[in-house]
C-alpha cells in the first residue's frame, strides 16, 4: 500500500481527533432540513430516521406524498404556520477520501491520486409547501470535483386528500427529473443507502438504467394514489430534455435521448402498526434510448425490480431499519451493437442491495450494507482500462459497506436552532470483486481490494 505523506498524515490525524472530540459531546435533539423545520415546527426525528435525511418514517412519507405538507387529521393544517416565508435552505458536504492503493492518475479535476479533501456538494434548495396543494423539492448543486454548478434533483408535486370507499386517500402528481426521486420509500436508487458516498474513487463498470442512468437528463410526469395508508400505485413516463436545455442546466448528456416516452410504474403495499412500518413493493422502467440522439436503431432497457423495508421506532431510544432491493435489467443493444460500441446484441444486469441500520437516541447510527451487481459478458461495453476497466469483459462487483454517523445539532435550545443541522460520518467500503474479478480486474494489475475506501464526511444543512 502506498505510503502517506507526512503532511497528509497530520491532516488525517487532526481530522480524526476532531471527530473524537465531537463524539465526546452530549447529544442534542435534531431538526429537519431548515426550510421544513420552519414550515412544520417539527423535530427531524418526526420525519427522518436518525434525525437526519433522507430515510423517512411513516409520518415523513405522508408529508412527502401530501405535497411536502403535514398530514391532516381534520384539524387546521399546521403547515399553514409556514406559508409566510419562502422555503429556502442550503447544504454543504465536505469530505476526505482514501483508497487502499493510489489510483493510476488523479481522481478528479483538483484532486490527486489519493488522500483527497473536497467540497463534494454545496447546494441550495427550494423545499417546502408552496400553496394549498403544491409543494416542491428543488436542488441546485456546485461541486469542486468537476468545478461546475448544475440543476440537481427536482420534484414538484400537486396533492389532495379525500375519502374513497370511506377510506383516507391521497392523490398526487409529480413533475420530476430523476426516475425514483419522487419515491417515498428508501429502497429505490435516488434515496438508497449509501446516502452520501465518495465521488473520487474508481467507478463500477455498469449499473441499471434506473440506477442513475437518466438522472437530471429527463423530465417526467407521474400520477399516484395512496389508499387507506396501505396501497400505493404510481404510473407515468419520462422524456429526454433537449441538448440545448441540458447545456443551459449544465447537465451532462450521458444517456443519449429517450425515443418517445419511457413508462415508469410503482406498486407497494404498506402497513404501520405498533410503532413499526413494513412495506413490500415492485417497480419498473421501460426505455428505448438513442445513444447518439439520432433516429434509427435504439438500445432497449427493461428494468424490473422488487423491494422491501422495515422500520422499528417503538423501542424507546432504539430504532432499527432494514431495506432490500432486487433489480433485473434486460438489454437489447441494437444501436450500440450496430456501431461496435457493444460486442453482443443483448445482455442483462442484476443488482442486489441490502442494508440494516441501528440508531440510538436519534443521534448515533451504525449501518451495514451489502451490494452484489452482476451482468452479462460484453468485451465492447466492458473493456480493459486502468482503474475502471474490466479485463474479463464482465461488470460484476460486490462488497460491504460499514458506516458510523452522529447527528449533534438541532435542539430547540441549541446553537442557531432551528437553522443548522449536521451529520458527521465515517464510512468504509470493502470489495470482494470489482468489474469482473478479484485480482487484476482491469488488466493493469489492480486488485478489487485496492479500491477499498475510507470516506469521512461532514454534512451540514442550514
Amino acid at each position: 500500500m502506498a505510503s502517506v505523506p507526512r503532511n497528509e498524515l497530520r491532516n488525517i490525524l487532526a481530522l480524526l481527533r476532531g471527530v473524537a472530540v465531537l463524539l465526546a459531546l452530549p447529544p442534542m435533539g435534531a431538526h429537519a432540513l431548515p426550510s421544513f423545520a420552519q414550515q412544520t415546527g417539527q423535530p427531524c426525528a418526526t420525519c427522518h430516521v436518525g434525525s437526519f435525511g433522507p430515510q423517512l418514517t411513516a409520518f415523513g412519507r405522508a408529508f412527502k406524498l401530501q405535497g411536502y405538507a403535514l398530514p391532516t387529521t381534520g384539524a387546521k393544517d399546521k403547515s399553514d404556520e409556514g406559508k409566510d416565508f419562502i422555503p429556502l435552505a442550503a447544504m454543504l458536504v465536505t469530505s476526505f477520501t482514501r483508497t487502499r492503493t493510489d489510483q493510476s492518475q488523479d481522481a478528479g479535476r483538483s484532486a490527486g491520486r489519493n488522500d483527497n479533501f473536497s467540497v463534494q456538494e454545496a447546494s441550495v434548495f427550494l423545499a417546502g409547501h408552496l400553496t394549498d396543494h403544491i409543494g416542491a423539492f428543488a436542488q441546485a448543486t456546485y461541486s469542486d470535483i468537476d468545478g461546475k454548478t448544475q440543476l440537481d434533483n427536482v420534484d414538484v408535486r400537486y396533492a389532495r386528500t379525500f375519502m374513497l370507499a370511506e377510506k383516507p386517500t391521497i392523490f398526487g402528481v409529480s413533475l420530476n427529473n430523476n426516475p425514483s426521486v419522487q419515491d417515498a420509500w428508501n429502497t429505490l436508487p435516488a434515496w438508497r443507502f449509501p446516502y452520501m458516498a465518495s465521488e473520487l474513487v474508481p467507478e463500477q463498470a455498469a449499473a441499471t438504467l434506473l440506477d442513475g442512468g437518466l438522472e437530471h437528463q429527463v423530465i417526467g410526469l407521474t400520477g399516484y394514489t395512496y389508499w387507506n395508508n396501505a396501497w400505493y400505485l404510481e404510473l407515468g413516463g419520462y422524456r429526454s430534455l433537449s441538448r440545448s436545455m441540458l447545456d443551459t442546466l449544465n447537465v451532462e448528456d450521458d444517456a443519449g435521448r429517450v425515443s418517445g416516452v419511457a413508462p415508469y410504474w410503482r406498486l407497494a403495499w404498506t402497513r404501520d402498526f405498533s410503532g413499526q412500518s413494513l412495506s413490500i413493493g415492485t417497480f419498473g422502467l421501460d426505455a428505448n434510448v438513442e445513444p447518439d440522439r439520432r433516429p434509427g436503431p435504439t438500445d432497449k432497457y427493461r428494468d424490473l425490480g422488487m423491494d422491501a423495508s422495515y422500520v422499528l421506532l417503538a423501542a424507546g431510544k432504539h430504532t432499527v431499519t432494514v431495506n432490500g432491493t432486487l433489480t433485473h435489467e434486460r438489454r437489447t443493444l441494437d444501436a450500440s451493437f450496430a456501431t461496435g460500441a457493444a460486442a453482443r446484441p443483448s445482455g442483462s444486469l442484476q443488482s442486489r442491495q441490502f442494508n440494516a441500520s441501528y440508531y440510538y437516541d436519534g443521534h448515533y447510527g451504525l449501518t451495514l450494507a451489502r451490494f452484489d451487481n452482476r451482468g452479462s459478458r460484453d468485451e465492447g461495453l466492458f473493456a480493459s482500462g486502468a482503474d475502471t476497466g474490466s479485463r474479463t469483459g464482465k461488470p460484476d462487483s460486490r462488497g460491504t459497506i460499514l458506516q458510523a454517523d452522529w447527528t449533534p445539532f438541532g435542539q430547540t435550545e441549541s446553537w442557531a436552532a432551528p437553522w443548522v443541522n449536521l451529520r458527521l460520518g465515517v464510512q468504509y467500503t470493502w470489495y470482494d470483486k470489482f468489474n469482473g474479478a478479484a485480482r487484476d480486474y482491469d488488466g493493469f494489475g489492480r486488485n478489487a481490494r485496492d479500491n477499498n475506501t475510507l470516506f469521512l464526511f461532514a454534512w451540514m444543512a442550514f
